[in-house]
């Protein structure tokens, strides 16, 4: 797939699962979408906020469980990956949304996200997952917030 916004769209968590179950090395990356990150391939990449240095790869986040987690549900799991910057369209502006993607990771951004060069667009994920996952999270015995700083 290129960098069209025209990918197939994942409509429930249990479908977000199901890629997480059967595929290693998918990101989620929260933005205007594939067709504005990658529109220079020459210069694909994410700013960090605070500096405006431009950095190896497009900031995103992984949605591989890690051994830790051990047997625990895959789909909390995917939820949370979704939960913990679900606050991101808001901060960020009309049109940023999520999406999956594949790549090679290149570095680590400032705050310990992995930098992915090489991306191939995989699919959006529906604003309704997201709801979805806000539940999931809430239906916890020991709920979180959102990964959310604030300043003093």
């Amino acid at each position: 797939m290129g960098a069209s916004d025209d990918l197939p769209v994942v409509r429930t968590l249990a479908e977000l699962t199901g890629l997480v179950e059967q595929h290693r090395g998918l990101y989620v990356r929260w933005s205007r979408g594939p067709a504005t990150d990658l529109a220079d391939v020459s210069r694909t990449s994410s700013t960090d906020d605070l500096t405006g240095v431009r950095m190896s790869g497009l900031s995103a986040n992984p949605l591989d469980v890690e051994e830790w987690w051990a047997d625990r549900p895959v789909r909390v799991w995917a939820a949370r990956r979704l939960h913990d910057y679900a606050h991101l369209p808001h901060d960020k502006g009309p049109g940023v949304r999520p999406w999956v993607l594949t790549g090679r990771e290149t570095g680590r951004g400032p705050d310990n996200e992995p930098l992915v060069a090489d991306v191939r667009p995989m699919c959006w994920i529906d604003a309704g997952v997201i709801d979805e996952a806000l539940a999931e999270v809430e239906r916890q015995v020991n709920p979180w917030g959102p990964l959310r700083r604030t300043g003093r």
